[in-house]
C-alpha cells in the first residue's frame, strides 16, 4: 500500500543547532538567589516604552523548559553542624549574614559571566548585533567582574576550616572603594536600555532573545535583567552590611569598621545615584523634538532630575508620553525619529509653580464628547487627574488617564512634592535676598542657588502607564533631605 505524504510540517534544526552549539554549558550550582526585599533604585522601566513586538508563532507552542533554579543556602546547613551548638543565637545568625554576602557575590560573579557567554559572545559571533551595539548595552560589565572576584576571594581567605568567619569589616573598608567604577555603568544604563528595546523589533535579535529566554540556564530571566543585576546588587550592599552589623556584639573588634563600611557604601550608592540621575535626564532632554522654538523653556534645560515620567492618555483616548522635571511638566507624544525613541511636545510646558492640580473622582471625566462618553465602557473613566495652568493669554488643560489607581497616586504624589518643593525654594529665595539687601551696602541682590536633587530609577514592570520610579524614590528623598519645609512621606515609584 502506498503511504500517503504527510501534511506535517517539520521545523528545521539547523538554526537551533548552530544557536546551541554556541551557548557554553553553565554550571549547576546550588547558589542563593538575590533577597526578595532589595530596594530598588537606579532601575529602569520597560513599560515606559510601547511593546513594539508580538511573541514569535513558534514561541506559543514550545513545552516548558526545565529551568534551573538556584536553591537557598544558609550558612548553618552548608558547615559542621557540631559547630553551630557552640556557638550562640546571635552568633550563628552574624555567620548567616556574613555567608550570605560571600554567596551573593558567588551568584553575581557566575550571572555576569553568563550574560557575556550566552548572550554577548553568541551575538556577536552570528553577527545579530555589531560590536559597537554590544558595546553600548554591556558597557562595563566585563570590568567588573574582577571586582567581585577580589572581594570573594579576600572572604574566603578569612574563611575558618569550619566555615565560621571572625572578621569582615577590614576587608569591606579596603575593598568598597572599588565600587566607584560602577559610575559609568550604571550611568549608561538609561541608553543602554533604549538600544536594546530597539533591536528587538529586529526579527534576529528578538529570536535568539526568546530562545534564550526559552533555556533552563536563563532561570526565565531575559537578558536586561542579567545586565541590571550589578546595580541592583549595589543597593543591596547596605542591606547587607546592616544586617552583619546589627548581630555583631558592641564589644567586637569588627563593630567600629562596619560602621565605617556602611558610611563608605551609602556615600558610593548616592554619588553614583546622583551621576546617573542627571545621566538619564540629559538622556530625556536631548530626545525632545520641538515643534517650534517658542516650545524651548528654561526650565527644561537647566533641569538635572526627570522626577518620574512614564504613559497617560487623555480623555480622547491619545497615548502621551509626560515628563516631570524639577520644575517644568513636558507632555511629549513617543515617536520614532532616525531610528530612535524620541519625544514630540504636545503643548507648551508647563511650570511647576503655576501648576493647577485636580485630582478627579472617577467617571467625573467623559471620553471624547457626550457621545461617545454617554456608551463608554465604565474602566474608561478611571484614574484620571488633571492639570492646567493658566498665565495672561495662555492657558491649558489636560485630563490625563493612568492605567490603575496605584500609577495615579504615584503622579499626584510626585507633582505635589514638586510644587512643595518649588515653593519652599522660592520662599526661601526671597529670605535669602532680603537677608543679602539688609546687609549690602550697595543695596544688591544675590540670586538664589540651585538644589541638586537625586534620582533612582525602578524595575521592570510592565504596565500601559510607567512610573520610572526608582527614579523617583530617590528624588523624593533628596528634596526632604535638602529642604527642611518638605515634611510629605516619601514616595517610592517605579521608569
Amino acid at each position: 500500500m502506498e503511504k500517503e505524504p504527510s501534511n506535517k510540517r517539520v521545523k528545521p534544526l539547523s538554526r537551533v543547532t548552530s544557536l546551541a552549539s554556541l551557548i557554553p554549558p553553565v554550571r549547576a550550582t546550588p547558589l542563593k538567589r538575590f533577597s526578595q526585599t532589595l530596594q530598588r533604585s537606579i532601575s529602569f522601566r520597560s513599560d515606559s516604552r510601547p511593546d513594539l513586538f508580538s511573541p514569535r508563532p513558534w514561541s506559543r507552542n514550545m513545552p516548558p523548559a526545565n529551568t534551573k533554579r538556584r536553591d537557598s543556602k544558609l550558612w548553618s546547613e552548608t558547615f559542621d553542624v557540631c559547630v553551630n551548638h557552640m556557638l550562640t543565637s546571635k552568633e550563628i545568625k552574624r555567620q548567616e549574614a556574613i555567608f550570605e554576602l560571600s554567596q551573593g557575590e558567588e551568584d553575581l560573579i557566575e550571572d555576569l559571566k553568563l550574560a557575556k557567554k550566552a548572550y554577548h559572545d553568541p551575538m556577536l559571533k552570528l553577527s545579530i548585533m555589531t560590536e559597537q551595539e554590544l558595546n553600548q548595552i554591556f558597557g562595563t560589565l566585563d570590568s567588573l567582574i574582577p571586582l567581585h572576584e577580589d572581594l570573594l576571594r579576600r572572604l574566603q581567605e578569612v574563611r575558618k576550616p569550619d566555615g565560621s568567619t571572625e572578621h569582615v569589616g577590614h576587608i569591606l573598608v579596603g575593598w568598597l572603594p572599588c565600587l566607584n567604577s560602577y559610575d559609568s555603568y550604571c550611568s549608561n544604563q538609561v541608553a543602554a536600555k533604549a538600544l536594546l528595546d530597539h533591536k528587538k523589533q529586529d526579527h534576529r535579535v528578538q529570536d535568539f532573545l526568546q530562545r534564550c529566554l526559552e533555556s533552563p540556564f536563563s532561570r526565565k530571566l531575559d537578558l536586561w535583567n542579567f545586565l541590571d543585576i550589578p546595580r541592583s546588587r549595589l543597593v543591596k550592599y547596605p542591606l547587607l552590611l546592616r544586617e552583619i552589623l546589627r548581630h555583631t556584639p558592641n564589644d567586637h573588634p569588627d563593630q567600629q569598621h562596619l560602621e565605617e563600611a556602611i558610611n563608605i557604601i551609602q556615600g558610593i550608592v548616592a554619588e553614583i545615584n546622583t551621576k546617573t540621575g542627571e545621566s538619564e535626564c540629559q538622556y530625556y532632554k536631548e530626545r525632545l523634538i520641538y515643534l517650534e522654538e517658542g516650545q524651548r523653556d528654561s526650565l527644561i534645560d537647566n533641569s538635572r532630575v526627570v522626577c518620574c515620567h512614564g504613559d497617560l492618555k487623555n480623555n480622547r483616548g491619545v497615548k502621551l508620553h509626560v515628563f516631570l522635571f524639577e520644575e517644568v511638566l513636558v507632555i511629549t507624544r513617543a515617536i520614532t525619529h532616525n531610528e530612535q525613541l524620541c519625544y514630540q511636545l504636545y503643548r507648551q510646558p508647563i511650570p511647576v509653580r503655576e501648576l493647577v492640580l485636580e485630582d478627579l473622582q472617577d467617571g467625573e471625566v467623559r471620553l471624547g464628547g457626550s457621545i461617545r462618553g454617554a456608551f463608554s465602557n465604565n474602566e474608561r473613566i478611571k484614574n484620571f487627574f488633571r492639570v492646567s495652568f493658566k498665565n495672561g493669554s495662555q492657558s491649558q488643560t489636560h485630563s490625563l488617564q493612568a492605567n490603575d489607581s496605584f500609577n495615579k497616586q504615584q503622579w499626584l504624589n510626585c507633582i505635589r512634592q514638586a510644587k512643595e518643593k518649588v515653593t519652599c525654594a522660592g520662599k526661601a529665595g526671597v529670605l535669602n535676598s532680603e537677608a543679602h539687601f539688609l546687609l549690602s551696602p550697595n543695596g544688591s541682590r544675590v540670586p538664589q542657588g540651585e538644589t541638586t536633587l537625586e534620582r533612582m530609577d525602578q524595575s521592570d514592570c510592565e504596565s500601559d502607564c510607567s512610573m520610572d520610579t526608582s527614579e523617583i524614590s530617590i528624588d523624593c528623598e533628596r528634596m526632604e533631605q535638602t529642604n527642611s519645609c518638605e515634611n510629605e512621606k516619601q514616595v517610592e515609584t517605579n521608569v
